[in-house]
């Protein structure tokens, strides 16, 4: 709680179960109202939220009354960036969900693909995911997309589960310094905020790692342009985190309970895939789809690399390329089943 000469620390409790710090001068009606510090549930706020993993029927039971604290949020967060022309850097491409490669399998098996005027040294067949389970849901929803390509069905419950929700801090942020400062749980393990408010509510590509394990893939990073084209080449599905259609962002910190600092965007956080490229472009798959923002936003589009290269710096070149199913388990898997138990069968002592 906050302490100052004249001003009464004070703690409010709103209608949306909400509980807010805040300054209250006396004699003055002012309040700030953007410093969520707990949510007040039907079970404590330790066993509730300290270290707990919520699937999504327990989240939405949970945030069910946010409704109206997040329009509120989505009312003051910046418009500059969406002001502009949601096409600057971006241009709709017809989706190609069955042309081109299948996912885990090398480009050089199908040659140069042919879509939309251009020709494409890979192109991963990915699922269109038409729409998000919620409004802060992209992570989860790019890499259903990316999953599904792999014949996994994964839905937001499971994926919930193996990332886990840490709301030790229900994300806020502060501006009143030169830089604009987060404070939420630890999005580099886990995903932190509401499914379906608020606005900061995000996670890390290394969080989401979890979730793709969590069906036998392996993701591994794919933080540049030539790691990117060699796993796209392979067949592997790149999951990304940048920015809604490319636009330009404001940089923000995230500050974990622990202090562990993670560069961000603030308030046009997005997740996608990347699924094809040439030499000029990138070829996206946006779970999102049309919005206030971009009514004809396509589900699938090309982006320069230039450009790209730009947004996936914003956030510390977060992406991950996901493999199938680890080869060296597989092979594992298979001398304990050729009869000899994994006996060395090598004639060392080894």
């Amino acid at each position: 709680m906050w302490h100052g000469a004249g001003f009464p620390a004070t703690r409010v409790a709103l209608g949306d179960g909400t509980r807010y710090n805040t300054l209250v001068a006396r004699n003055s009606p002012n309040i700030s109202l953007n410093i969520p510090t707990e949510r007040v549930t039907c079970v404590s706020y330790r066993d509730s939220l300290l270290n707990q993993s919520f699937t999504r029927r327990k989240f939405t039971a949970l945030t069910a009354a946010t409704l109206g604290s997040s329009a509120f949020l989505r009312a003051t967060q910046p418009t500059a960036a969406q002001s502009m022309d949601p096409f600057t850097f971006i241009r709709t491409m017809p989706e190609t969900e069955t042309l081109g490669q299948l996912a885990g399998q090398s480009a050089d098996e199908v040659g140069p693909i042919e879509a939309d005027g251009a020709v494409w040294d890979a192109l991963i067949q990915v699922p269109v995911k038409r729409g998000q389970w919620m409004q802060y849901t992209c992570e989860f929803d790019a890499a259903w997309s990316i999953m599904k390509a792999y014949g996994i069905e994964a839905s937001l419950d499971d994926q919930v589960d193996a990332v886990g929700i840490d709301n030790r801090v229900v994300p806020y942020w502060d501006e009143s310094s030169e830089e604009v400062i987060i404070y939420g749980g630890d999005i580099g393990q886990h995903f932190s905020g509401y499914l379906d408010s608020n606005l900061m509510s995000k996670s890390t590509s290394n969080a989401m790692r979890k979730a793709f394990e969590a069906f036998a893939l392996v993701a591994t990073p794919a933080q540049d342009r030539a790691t990117i084209e060699t796993a796209i080449l392979a067949g592997h599905p790149v999951f990304l985190k940048a920015t809604v259609d490319f636009l330009p962002w404001r940089q923000a910190r995230w500050i974990s309970p622990e202090g562990y600092e993670y560069p961000v965007v603030f308030s046009n956080d997005h997740a996608l895939t990347v699924i094809g490229f040439n030499q000029e472009d990138v070829v996206i798959r946006d779970p999102l789809g049309p919005s206030t923002t971009n009514e004809i936003r396509p589900y699938q589009y090309r982006v320069t690399w230039d450009r790209f290269i730009e947004v996936l710096g914003a956030q510390d070149d977060d992406g991950l390329a996901v493999w199938p199913p680890d080869e060296t388990a597989s092979a594992i898997a298979s001398i304990l089943s050729d009869g000899t138990g994994g006996a060395n069968t090598f004639g060392d002592e080894g």
